[in-house]
């Protein structure tokens, strides 16, 4: 975690409290599923050895991650988007994992006091000033000011909860250690950086002229079997209401679009903010006196006249997230940083530097690089997007009264046929798919799948969430899974057989770089083709030119020394041959720095691997039952 991530301070809140759902944005945009009944609150949606996971507490922790999600997204967030990002079923998975974690916790005899909750209380960030518990009047206070507002038994049950699994945890993980050896591999994993030099060639530029022949596409069909199994495959009719072809058909008056715009101004507003770098030496495990010490002999050359404050953050500075950065972090508004920093860096004006500035993290040295005012987007920059998302809440609204009004006259299979003609309504026949294909006119939905292929033949299914509205299906063939003929599949096994030899004709290519490169690089490359790819010095998991990043190639890399040329190395895509210019790695003194910083990351690591594996085998012993109809009507399968 960087130290830009410790700063923030609303992120320790939230990680303590049930969450805060942003109400304004709730007011602009809800997901459909949201907007359309459902089950009530106290619904379950699962149990746990008893335990339950209501769908109330589901649709608050779902609008929390669409809160997030939008950070990240913005106007671009719909019901399309989420479908695709799939955090329904994961946060449903989520939920059922925390409650195995507390079942497992009444089995282990594992209990969390009251004056546990306390203690653990008193002493969160958010919670404290210059060290000190804010007192409990202004912690009710902060809870009231939450959109929605909490209670104080409703935050000291999840801190509860919280304390409860970390006690499972360390209960389980306390024996898993990590050794001198593994923190230095770690060590020169990270460190290691290698500069190359690349020839790329792409199976795709070999394609061309490649012609298999009836033999070698009966060869490659009769030697991977396995590749080419049909799976059981369904067909369905469907009855569609499409929320998006209503669009068109409904319409927004400005007086709507400026009520929703005035309703949620603070979504288009940004407020002040400021943008700085700064420097950072840490003080946890050090002596106080000699850190401030370092820190004020760097603070006068910042201060220097000509001084290069982002080179001398990169030299100094202890802030993993920002020192390669120069310190920079980008801009952020007020009630984001702790409060000491934060005073600190909204007293300086442009250019000027701070004094040394004390937090719980060590001695800080800030430079304010620019502010920037509030400002609101005006209504004519906006008026496009609120115009869209009404069409759309609009259409959601009328397909779900369309469905509400017809859903109680679809009982067999000519219902759809009658009622689609009577509503100038779409049925539509989705041809043959397997469970994971998409379906021809409504494409990949997982409930119409899964109901496809729960039901029997000439059955009609009730109402389907579909990611554009709703859908009725009754089920109109079977095919059994099978081996197919060569016919049936030709086509992928061609595309099997051509992609094969143009890595072959690739490899080829590729060698003779290989073998000629280690005396001029450049020049085998380009006798063979291609231009050569460079790149600066590079970490593990670098994306490279041309081929992306590569698990194979750095394998294959950082196995080198500088001066080296691999051997052909072969992707998915590509075959590549690579030319170490540089290599580095890290030092011993860079070693004692980081190791205990390592030892501590890579025990959390190994510790959660380990709770993650033994709590997949203690949910195995638990007697786990997922209501399908609630989490169906809830989410649209």
């Amino acid at each position: 975690m960087t130290m830009l991530d410790n700063m923030r301070r609303h992120k320790a809140w939230l990680k303590w409290s049930l969450g805060l759902v942003v109400v304004t944005f709730v007011l602009l945009y809800v997901p459909s599923f949201l907007q359309t009944g459902g089950p009530s609150a106290n619904d379950t949606i699962a149990t746990v050895d008893g335990r339950v996971v209501k769908a109330g507490d589901f649709r608050t922790m779902y609008a929390q991650q669409v809160d997030a999600y939008r950070q990240a997204y913005g106007a671009n967030l719909n019901d399309q988007l989420l479908k695709q990002l799939g955090i329904e079923q994961r946060l449903i998975q989520q939920m059922i994992d925390e409650e195995a974690v507390l079942a497992e916790a009444k089995r282990l005899g594992l209990s969390v006091t009251d004056a546990e909750v306390e203690a653990r209380l008193i002493r969160l960030p958010a919670l404290q000033e210059n060290g000190v518990f804010v007192g409990y009047d202004r912690y009710r206070q902060m809870l009231d000011m939450q959109r929605p507002p909490l209670t104080a038994p409703q935050f000291e049950d999840q801190l509860r909860r919280t304390l409860l699994a970390e006690k499972v945890q360390a209960a389980v993980t306390g024996w898993v250690r990590v050794s001198d050896a593994d923190v230095e591999k770690e060590y020169r994993s990270k460190n290691e950086k290698v500069k190359l030099e690349l020839a790329v060639f792409n199976a795709a530029q070999f394609r061309s002229g490649i012609q298999p022949t009836d033999a070698e596409l009966q060869a490659q069909f009769t030697a991977h079997p396995d590749l080419y199994q049909i799976g059981e495959r369904r067909r369905v009719r469907f009855l569609s209401i499409d929320a998006q072809s209503l669009r068109s058909k409904v319409t927004v008056t400005d007086a709507e679009i400026q009520a929703q715009y005035q309703a949620n101004i603070a979504t288009y507003s940004t407020p002040e903010q400021v943008h700085v770098r700064h420097i950072l030496f840490k003080t946890e495990g050090k002596d106080d006196a000699k850190v401030k010490a370092a820190a004020e002999a760097v603070l006068a050359k910042a201060k220097a006249p000509g001084a290069d404050f982002a080179k001398l953050a990169t030299q100094y500075s202890e802030d993993e997230g920002s020192k390669d950065k120069g310190g920079e972090y980008d801009f952020f508004g007020k009630g984001t940083m702790v409060k000491e920093f934060e005073d600190a860096a909204w007293a300086l004006q442009p250019n000027e530097i701070s004094g040394l500035v004390k937090t719980q993290f060590g001695y800080h040295i800030i430079k304010m690089l620019e502010k920037r005012p509030a400002s609101v987007k005006p209504l004519d920059e906006v008026k496009a997007q609120i115009d869209d998302q009404l069409r759309w809440q609009k259409a959601q609204a009328e397909a779900q009264k369309i469905n509400d009004e017809i859903a109680p006259s679809i009982k067999t299979p000519a219902d759809l046929d009658r009622i689609a003609q009577a509503r100038s309504l779409v049925v539509g026949d989705s041809g043959l798919f397997t469970r994971d294909e998409p379906l021809a006119g409504l494409g990949f939905v997982p409930a119409v799948s899964a109901e496809a292929f729960a039901m029997k033949q000439g059955a009609v299914s009730g109402s389907l969430k579909t990611d554009r509205g709703f859908a009725f299906i009754t089920l109109t063939e079977v095919q059994a899974p099978h081996a197919p003929k060569l016919d049936e599949v030709k086509a992928k096994v061609q595309d099997d057989v051509i992609r094969a030899k143009a890595l072959e004709l690739a490899r080829a290519k590729a060698q003779t770089v290989s073998q000629q490169g280690k005396t001029n690089f450049a020049a085998a490359a380009k006798a063979a083709g291609v231009e050569v790819k460079k790149t600066e010095l590079i970490a593990r998991g670098t994306a490279l030119p041309d081929v992306g990043v590569s698990g194979v190639i750095d394998q294959a890399v950082f196995a080198l020394n500088q001066g080296d040329v691999s051997a052909p190395i072969t992707t998915e895509t590509a075959v590549v041959v690579a030319h170490v210019v540089e290599k580095q790695t890290g030092t011993p003194e860079g070693l004692a720095a980081e190791r205990d910083s390592l030892h501590d990351q890579l025990l959390q690591q190994r510790r959660q691997e380990f709770f993650a594996a033994y709590m997949t085998k203690a949910k195995t012993k638990m007697k786990i039952v997922i209501n399908e109809a609630t989490v169906k009507q809830l989410i649209g399968g």
